[in-house]
């Protein structure tokens, strides 16, 4: 057993390891393929026994990527998108739009940060005031993920979305893809893999407010194959074929898609872009704990949860993917301090909190078998529907 003493220093929860064992039957610890170990664990803290569950991940050897639904605006529950993947293993990822205060609005299921899968782009960041999630520490945005670069090395890094629409002699900004909420004043583009949702939600809400009301001034225009096809004053709903995008804006993004009008040719060019890093293979939204081996200052260390949580190691080889349970009798949970520190004891020099709560979750497929298994005990008795998740692969 891990036993672990508490130690508050500089306001920062420090993990001090007494004994460093890991305690698993032999049948449900160790190598599960080349490069992907499983182990159990369970911690002595001072607020009770927590159990836990860690994926450690050889990048040399084994693969991640984004688990999904196929849609962004949509959810699913993390056993069914690691079988549809034919993932070994996994957790959930990022905080999602998962309620609505909006009247006549349904909420998305979108999730809150950037998404790659598979090296493409699925979308971008919502404004910060505008997430779900716990207070995000000073430094950090609902622009950082976690992810893997071409490279094939892990990583925690903010992720930005650079882009233009050309048409009709005009040249706009682009501040949005497929998210279900943009800027003030922006403009978004949304193409198939949003799915059939209403887009209206994107121009609800504020920088500073998820639950200021939407706007009244909008505008949508869609574009198939690089012309102008429709225009109306307010976001619609609908799939979106392959060889179409839709443009949303609102207030001054809204004044500039009214300069193009239908037949007119345009340009719609896009990208999520991490300075001074190699491009992103995978990526996955969830706010920074751990930096260079060292907890955010401010983390709180109070609450305590069932946790989720992604890591690094220094040089980007290794990967930890991290359950804790919480809620019950059996396993206190923990708090996002006490997360920081055990992902540091694992190895992890850096490391992003997920979506926890009951959304936690981490799933196992055995050698010869067909499906995964859940490993954790959710907290809400059964594995939460979300809107997407980290998949173990063999390389």
């Amino acid at each position: 057993m891990i036993s672990v003493r508490l130690v508050r220093r500089s306001a920062v929860l420090t993990f001090v390891l007494l004994v460093s064992v890991l305690v698993a039957p032999v049948s449900a610890a160790g190598q599960v393929a080349p490069g992907v170990t499983y182990r159990p664990f369970e911690l002595a803290t001072e607020h009770g026994a927590v159990t836990g569950y860690v994926l450690t991940v050889d990048l040399r050897t084994a693969r991640l990527d984004l688990l999904h639904p196929g849609r962004v605006a949509a959810r699913d529950e993390v056993p069914d998108m690691a079988d549809a993947a034919r993932a070994l293993g996994g957790v959930n990822g990022d905080f999602f739009n998962i309620s609505e205060t909006h009247e006549g609005v349904e909420p998305t299921g979108s999730s809150v940060g950037p998404a790659i899968a598979g090296g493409q782009d699925l979308k971008a960041a919502v404004p910060d005031g505008q997430r779900f999630g716990p207070a995000l520490p000073a430094g950090t945005s609902a622009r950082d993920v976690f992810g893997v670069g071409a490279d094939r090395r892990a990583r925690v890094a903010s992720l930005d979305l650079a882009g233009a629409v050309r048409g009709g002699g005009e040249e706009f900004d682009i501040e949005g893809l497929n998210q279900y909420a943009l800027p003030v004043g922006g403009i978004g583009v949304f193409d198939r893999h949003w799915g059939p949702m209403a887009r209206v939600r994107a121009t609800c809400g504020t920088d500073a407010s998820r639950s200021a009301p939407c706007s009244a001034e909008t505008e949508e225009v869609v574009v198939r194959r690089g012309v102008v096809v429709a225009e109306r004053d307010t976001p619609g709903a609908g799939a979106i074929p392959e060889d179409t995008v839709v443009l949303v804006g609102r207030e001054a993004g809204a004044d500039e898609l009214e300069a193009l009008d239908p037949g007119d040719r345009v340009v719609v060019r896009h990208r999520l872009v991490a300075a001074a890093l190699p491009p992103f293979r995978f990526a996955v939204g969830g706010f920074p704990i751990l930096r260079g081996g060292t907890p955010l200052p401010g983390l709180d260390t109070r609450a305590l949860a069932p946790r989720t949580a992604a890591g690094a190691s220094a040089d980007g080889r290794t990967a930890y993917l991290v359950v804790v349970d919480g809620r019950s009798t059996s396993s206190a949970g923990m708090s996002v301090a006490g997360l920081a520190g055990l992902l540091r004891s694992f190895g992890a020099a850096d490391a992003v909190n997920l979506d926890g709560g009951g959304s936690s979750t981490l799933v196992l497929r055995e050698p010869g078998q067909d499906r995964v298994t859940v490993r954790n005990t959710p907290s809400d008795g059964r594995p939460r529907a979300v809107a997407n998740g980290i998949g173990v692969f063999a390389r």
